[in-house]
């Protein structure tokens, strides 16, 4: 359907009209033998009732665009705004009819935010009878049936991975049995074996490098620093280069235990003083 013609300012030309619903064109479309010019809608709803023109009854199997000084044409004529009934004034030129629509003030289909709350977008015009409980609970009920769509989806392609898991197996044990019959499946099954390897490792995680003073694939910080401390005062270097007061600082002497004593031997101190005290008793001559 065209635009209508009382919309517009002015006289508009005759052939800017559309034979079919008689107003002014709108994304144009033209037959290439007549060249008889019709609204995209109109004529694509003609042509699935009969391939003909509707003006010379030619025979009509495809379309193409107007000439250009033809859509320079439209383009030139001014236009009020199709909200004018709710209150839009303006006056524009075609071409930048789609562009106002879309910013228009009084487009009653212009999506804004619920001031209740919500925070749904709905349209302006159906903001006045919005049920904010109604509403969400349509949604929640919307988010609930997309998730069992997702877990059904998700144990139809866990399933098919196991069959497939299962088949590859089969062939790998039938790959390995016929090793030894071809040079031919001895290759095949090498590659396989070549592939799941190279798989298995690139499924491993990667461990981060940290560099001070040298590397160390580790992440632990008490590792770092027991690292550094090991290190002289002017190579303790952080991952910023500086030097903490921290490290700097001497480290406190820790207490040391005492020496073990070994224990006496009472055996021989005994046979000491028995020897002393026979010794002193002995007659003197």
């Amino acid at each position: 359907m065209g635009f209508e013609i009382h919309r517009f300012t002015g006289d508009v030309d005759a052939e800017l009209l559309c034979p079919i619903c008689s107003e002014v064109l709108e994304e144009p479309l033209q037959a290439p033998a007549c060249e008889h010019a019709f609204c995209s809608a109109c004529i694509h709803e003609w042509i699935s009732r009969q391939p003909t023109c509707p003006v010379d009854r030619q025979s009509l199997t495809q379309l193409r665009p107007v000439p250009r000084i033809l859509r320079n044409l439209l383009s030139r004529l001014s236009i009020t705004c199709e909200n004018a009934i709710y209150g839009c004034q303006a006056i524009l030129k075609l071409d930048a009819l789609s562009s106002h629509l879309a910013e228009c003030q009084h487009n009653p289909k212009k999506p804004v935010p619920c001031d209740q709350g919500c925070g749904m977008v709905i349209p302006m015009d159906e903001l006045q009878g919005h049920n904010c409980v109604r509403e969400l609970r349509a949604l929640i009920d919307s988010q609930q049936q997309k998730i069992q769509d997702f877990q059904q989806e998700i144990g139809d392609q866990r399933s098919q991975i196991n069959e497939l898991k299962r088949e590859l197996y089969m062939m790998q044990n039938i790959m390995r049995a016929m090793r030894g019959s071809s040079p031919t499946m001895r290759a095949m099954a090498d590659e396989m074996e070549r592939n799941e390897v190279i798989r298995w490792s690139n499924s491993l995680v990667r461990a981060r490098v940290t560099r001070w003073g040298s590397m160390i694939s580790t992440p632990d910080a008490l590792l770092q620093i027991s690292r550094r401390l090991r290190l002289p005062p002017a190579h303790r270097r952080g991952p910023d280069g500086e030097v903490s007061r921290e490290e700097l600082a001497p480290r406190p002497q820790l207490p040391r235990d005492p020496p073990e004593q070994p224990p006496p031997v009472r055996g021989l101190r005994l046979q000491t003083d028995s020897r002393q005290a026979s010794c002193s008793c002995a007659p003197m001559r």
